[in-house]
């Protein structure tokens, strides 16, 4: 049987995006609002997807999407301003025919839903955006890409740990050097070893800047004999005055030397550098 290639566009605050397609599965990634992406597969109640951002491919439940056309798809990516959430949370309202407000006896229902930091607000104009049939309103921040790396990433100081996540509701370490870059203005892949085939490399840690990606391995982790098993499994983004923020059990500040991350609660080392990127120049 043959599949035509379609679209679609997250509508609701954040939904996971599984290796496999099933509940089950372990969740690789998530889909923020506002995200659009284009369907490659249809499976029983599970549709595989393309993101358009950085071309992660998993598994989505086919409930939780909205279907848009290619040439929409095609204006999301071309867009050239694109506006992210700047508030940790915040709300958008929108009007949906099919539900009635009982208590005012309306045809329209005012719904409210809740989006995180760094949810897409497509062709946002005067506070408003379309989406299909269904009209937005947000009042909130819009995110400043003029802000700098360290401040973009002190705003997701403390968020907990998440293996997959990429929001302020839970985050893993490698969504969380995408996110921060996003915000900026910038693409990162997903993935800490993909991330680490981009950039420029840092030859010494001397010579890193405040704002540069470190890459790590799990030398430290006595379950491997060798370096040679090790591989790329961690990151974060460097600091001033020899720190690091990472997420690591949640998003927090370690000391950073050539050896790797220096855990200041558990007073030991527990990510083994491997190299440093520089992605602004």
């Amino acid at each position: 049987m043959s599949f035509s290639l379609s679209f679609g566009i997250c509508n609701l605050s954040s939904i996971p995006m599984r290796f496999e397609a099933n509940d089950t599965s372990e969740m690789v990634n998530q889909v923020l609002f506002g995200e659009h992406f284009k369907v490659l597969e249809k499976k029983d109640n599970w549709t595989k997807i393309e993101l358009a951002f950085d071309k992660y491919q998993g598994f989505i439940d086919t409930k939780q999407y909205q279907e848009i056309s290619q040439e929409i798809y095609n204006n999301l990516s071309s867009e050239e301003h694109k506006n992210y959430s700047g508030d940790f949370i915040n709300l958008v309202d929108f009007e949906d025919d099919f539900y009635l407000d009982f208590e005012n006896d309306n045809s329209k229902n005012q719904q409210k839903l809740t989006i995180p930091l760094g949810a897409r607000l497509p062709f946002l104009k005067d506070g408003e955006f379309n989406i299909k049939l269904k009209k937005y309103t947000y009042q909130g921040k819009i995110y400043d890409k003029k802000q700098d790396i360290t401040k973009t990433a002190m705003l997701f100081l403390n968020v907990p740990y998440l293996w997959g996540g990429k929001s302020v509701f839970g985050i893993d370490c490698s969504g969380f050097t995408q996110m921060v870059y996003k915000l900026c203005g910038y693409t990162l892949l997903r993935d800490a070893s993909q991330q680490a085939t981009q950039g420029t490399s840092v030859s010494f840690i001397e010579e890193s800047k405040t704002g540069d990606v470190a890459f790590f391995d799990t030398c430290f982790d006595t379950s491997f004999d060798d370096e040679k098993s090790a591989k790329i499994t961690h990151v974060g983004i460097i600091l001033d005055n020899n720190t690091i923020i990472h997420a690591h059990g949640k998003v927090r500040i370690d000391t950073l030397d050539h050896n790797g991350i220096y855990n200041t609660d558990s007073k030991k080392y527990t990510h083994k550098l491997r190299i440093i990127k520089r992605f602004i120049s």
